[in-house]
């Protein structure tokens, strides 16, 4: 039996740096919500157009992880 270890390493690091990526992502939609709730609710000094644009990039982030596990998805079945 053989390892290829110049592929396991390639495989790990790139599944470092998708996880990282997809967790960031993923934060920053919490991010963006949190700071949606805290427009909405008074208790911040931002305008209503801060938070629309918050909650539009907190759904464009969930978006874009759900996209990537969808992708991920696709390329183990197919």
């Amino acid at each position: 039996m053989d390892i290829d270890w110049a592929a396991l390493g390639s495989v790990f690091g790139v599944s470092l740096v998708v996880t990282v990526a997809l967790v960031g992502l993923f934060t920053l939609g919490i991010v963006g919500l949190s700071k949606h709730e805290a427009a909405t609710s008074g208790a911040s000094a931002a305008t209503g157009g801060n938070a629309v644009a918050a909650r539009a990039g907190a759904y464009l982030c969930f978006a874009l992880c759900a996209a990537a596990v969808a992708y991920g998805i696709y390329l183990i079945v197919a």
